[in-house]
């Protein structure tokens, strides 16, 4: 039962700088982590980065040392500080989580995926 809303978004030019933010809320029994993932038309959803519960993280490759992801637990915020972008960093951008809960109706708990509606990044001159 997770709500996750992403924003940030923007139209920037190559070099520049954005920093996305999602806000999570809602009931859970656990958070393992929550992460960004892309999509670019035509193309399918990728992970960019993933922060864990317990502080761990990883990033694509593309976007290491560029990127930064990170996660304040006060107020249930995480980030996405992307520093000099490229055109191939456009898409939209999707806030993850990956939690244990219940889900509608249902009287057992999962393990499962929840997603933001999205927020486009645009990279160009």
């Amino acid at each position: 039962q997770v709500q996750l809303v992403e924003s940030g978004g923007a139209l920037v030019q190559p070099g520049g700088s954005l920093r996305l933010s999602c806000i999570y809320s809602g009931a859970f029994l656990r958070l393992h982590s929550t992460a960004w993932y892309r999509q670019a038309p035509g193309k399918e959803r990728k992970l960019v980065a993933r922060i864990s519960t317990g502080g761990d993280i990883n990033y694509e490759d593309s976007v290491k040392g560029r990127f930064t992801i990170s996660r304040d637990s006060t107020t249930n915020r995480v980030y996405l500080q992307m520093n000099d972008l490229r055109p191939e960093d456009t898409a939209v951008y999707y806030c993850n989580a990956d939690i244990t809960g219940y889900r509608g109706t249902y009287h057992y708990p999962a393990r499962y995926d929840s997603w933001g509606q999205g927020t486009q990044v645009t990279v160009s001159s």
